[in-house]
């Protein structure tokens, strides 16, 4: 239904992306090796009183209590990002709710707001499979219905708007250094904690559910670039269902179709899953098995879990194409342990053993909503200086 990325090459030397309708400027810093975090990062303390708990944004926003503890939680966010020395920085999802999972509000902020969604926390129907069979690893169970699930008991349509282009435009406001818009969950993601089997489903399988969110999702990135979005990260974890059934190829077509015309530097995320820390373990190893069929999906750079595994499966960045980028997970955000400088060194030194420094951004595996701020501040303030220390062996080789 989706068109798949082009075969065609393109030119690494170019600094402009030219494909179905898209030509964008790719470079976003001329920092060597940048530094940045996934998206999300920890409330302060103070605000975590403050939820949406569904409603509309700009509804939300017109108590002058609620729009002034956004703008000033996401000033602090921001604030810290710029202390720690990162070169990216984004607006730290403060729009999240304190949903199941630490991170639950990933998916619930658009169950929440798109039509036809049931609104209440049912039983996870992925958990309810894990229980229900022979030998269930009954620990992921337990984190997945934390998370809940949903069903889908009536037309699906956009509902109440995300507001995500005028988070940014906000936000814009609040730093000089290149801003990141982190989006997710997306279409492929969202079916994984659908009730296909509830009384009043309208739906029997992901893809078709899928399928009929893609134009409301990348009506939602094209609004993001009216705003003056340049660089967006999309989050789904979706092409994992390629590692559990070789037949699942819709999913990048969902994919292409939810960036389909979108005028911006667009990364992907495909995360390894972050409840509380917990992953999802049947796809732990599984970056190998799938990455080169990722690349059918038309981003300029793909973002991956590597740290958490100890850097295991870095060896498939071979399979990355020249004309593409990586952000490197270099930092393990499902423990509290804040790793030491010689680690992080390490782990991109490894990186680099199968790709050029040139196309390597370095960042954390995931979001760092589920930590404590001290920890997600000095993992960042670690990884800066990490990179630093790397830029400089870099510099002193090629004097």
């Amino acid at each position: 239904m989706f068109p798949h990325r082009a075969d065609e090459d393109r030119s690494a030397e170019l600094d402009q992306t030219e494909g179905k309708g898209r030509t964008v400027s790719k470079k976003i810093t001329d920092t060597l090796l940048p530094t940045t975090m996934i998206g999300s990062y920890p409330k302060p303390r103070w605000y975590t009183r403050y939820n949406l708990a569904g409603a509309d944004l700009l509804e939300w926003w017109k108590l002058e209590e609620n729009w002034h503890a956004w703008w000033d939680a996401t000033t602090a966010c921001i604030k810290d990002q710029e202390l720690a020395g990162l070169d990216i920085v984004t607006d730290g999802q403060m729009h999240f709710d304190d949903y199941g999972g630490g991170i639950g509000s990933f998916v619930w902020y658009w169950y929440e707001r798109l039509d036809g969604f049931t609104k209440a926390k049912l039983p996870n129907p992925l958990a309810r499979a894990i229980e229900e069979s022979a030998d269930g690893d009954l620990s992921q169970a337990a984190w997945m219905h934390n998370w809940g699930g949903t069903a889908v008991t009536g037309p699906v349509g956009r509902g109440i708007p995300g507001r995500l282009g005028e988070m940014h435009q906000a936000a814009r406001q609040l730093t000089d250094k290149p801003l990141k818009v982190s989006v997710g969950a997306g279409p492929p993601n969202l079916t994984y904690h659908v009730d296909f089997n509830h009384p009043d489903s309208q739906y029997t399988e992901a893809r078709r559910l899928a399928e009929d969110l893609v134009p409301i999702f990348n009506q939602d990135l094209k609004d993001l670039v009216a705003h003056g979005a340049e660089f967006i990260q999309i989050e789904d974890l979706g092409a994992w269902m390629l590692a559990l059934d070789g037949k699942n190829d819709w999913v990048l077509d969902v994919l292409n179709g939810w960036i389909d015309g979108v005028e911006a530097k667009i990364a992907w995320h495909c995360c390894l899953g972050a409840g509380y820390g917990n992953t999802f373990r049947a796809v732990e190893d599984a970056l190998p098995r799938v990455l080169e069929r990722w690349m059918a999906v038309n981003v300029d750079q793909f973002a991956l879990d590597f740290a958490l595994r100890d850097m295991a499966d870095v060896k498939a960045l071979e399979m990355v194409p020249k004309d593409r980028e990586v952000q490197v997970g270099v930092i393990d955000i499902r423990t509290l342990y804040i790793e030491s400088d010689d680690v992080i060194v390490d782990r991109i030194h490894k990186a680099l053993e199968y790709i050029e420094p040139e196309r390597v951004y370095l960042s954390t595996d995931c979001g760092l909503k589920a930590l404590p701020r001290f920890c997600a501040y000095e993992k960042l303030k670690a990884l800066s200086r990490a990179a630093a220390r790397v830029r400089s062996e870099i510099n002193t080789g090629a004097a």
